[in-house]
């Protein structure tokens, strides 16, 4: 996610660097054309690349839009988890009896919420689910169920269910506790549902590629329009307008993608690290985490 509004010009420039160069490529040739081939040339009234102008901006603003609200969405979705996971490990606490076998059940399921979200985050992103920042929370016993299974966050959440039952069945919980904490891991496997479904759904391909045509289709006339009015100063102008739409248009597209391990994604580590804080803190542990710091101009 990006935390600072002094993003790098470097960061940016790298976004839009090819298209540019091939911006400036065909300023450049339809320049010289003017020079050797001025006969030839159409001669393209301004309205046109005007129009084509307007119309794409509308496209730009619609694409960054629905781009913004999958983003929103998935932050949304991990603001649940944070909720959830603090109100899981209160109701625990506040449930159970701490001593004997319920107290050993009530850490080992705190842990296992804590590697939950890191491992939530990590496969969102593709990355291994059971590294070693999750493993560390759980117990060997855990470590070799979730290897079985495909989906390691589910098969955490399944844990859970098993650890309540067992809760239930000790009575170190009554049937109205037993229930509010099936509500809050329920409530759980929805918000994971709703990142998977927002990963899983990919905007349609022929749509991006619709959109980078017509710019480049805008900027050729633009470029033929210009040069036969403003002359060799075309190129620079013709390049700053460019990158204007080719940095929106990446936008849009960064943003579509919210778990991609990228800048602009949705920081699941470090609101996976504000979870484990905050649960340890509410088990009165002593080796509490520091919240993560930003790598250069964003925080992951």
């Amino acid at each position: 996610m990006l935390i600072n509004t002094r993003i790098p010009f470097r960061y940016i420039f790298r976004k839009v660097k090819n298209d540019l160069l091939s911006v400036l490529c065909f300023s450049v040739v339809f320049h010289i054309l003017k020079l050797f081939f001025v006969d030839y040339l159409p001669i393209i009234p301004f309205q046109l690349p005007a129009i084509l102008g307007t119309s794409i901006a509308l496209i730009l603003a619609f694409n960054l839009n629905q781009s913004y609200d999958r983003w929103w969405e998935a932050r949304k979705v991990w603001g649940a988890i944070v909720n959830d996971s603090r109100s899981f490990v209160m109701q625990l606490k506040g449930f159970t009896r701490r001593e004997g076998d319920a107290g050993t059940i009530l850490k080992r399921m705190a842990h296992r919420q804590i590697a939950w979200c890191y491992c939530l985050g990590q496969s969102l992103r593709g990355q291994d689910p059971i590294a070693a920042e999750q493993t560390r929370h759980l117990s060997e016993e855990d470590i070799d169920f979730i290897k079985t299974q495909n989906n390691k966050p589910f098969a955490l959440l399944m844990l859970h269910t098993e650890d309540l039952r067992n809760l239930y069945q000790s009575e170190a919980v009554n049937p109205f506790q037993q229930v509010q904490i099936d509500s809050t891991i329920t409530r759980l496997c929805d918000s994971m549902g709703k990142a998977e479904r927002i990963n899983s759904t990919v905007f349609p391909v022929t749509y991006r590629l619709f959109v980078h045509f017509f710019i480049y289709l805008f900027l050729v006339v633009l470029s033929l329009a210009l040069v036969e009015t403003i002359g060799l100063f075309e190129i620079p102008i013709l390049t700053f307008i460019a990158s204007t739409f080719f940095l929106l248009e990446k936008t849009g597209k960064h943003m579509q993608d919210p778990f991609r391990n990228k800048p602009t994604d949705t920081a699941v580590t470090a609101i996976a690290r504000t979870i484990e804080i905050n649960i340890k803190q509410v088990l009165q542990e002593e080796e509490v985490p520091k919240p993560l710091t930003p790598e250069k101009f964003y925080l992951m």
